[in-house]
């Protein structure tokens, strides 16, 4: 089965690493995280390698792992777009 390697699909990049695509984009990216508590929105990084609190209440927004950072059950997110 023929592959076309100018056009590749969705799925076939995003699986590739971050320097192997064929336009290079970083995996990481801002998001606004929403505190269930007090509902006020932080910026945060999607690999953020410190622990983030909720500005409002001082509540646990994200924890940090290895690569990406676990947001706190009841958190709600969305992409920043440029």
């Amino acid at each position: 089965m023929p592959k076309d390697l100018c056009h590749p699909s969705l799925a076939d990049e995003k699986s590739k690493h971050k320097l192997k695509r064929l336009i290079q984009s970083p995996n990481s990216f801002f998001m606004d995280v929403k505190c269930p508590g007090c509902f006020h929105i932080t910026t945060i990084f999607s690999h953020a390698q410190t622990v983030v609190l909720c500005a409002g209440c001082s509540q646990v927004l994200s924890q940090p792992t290895g690569g990406k950072c676990r947001l706190t059950e009841g958190c709600s997110f969305r992409k920043k777009v440029d």
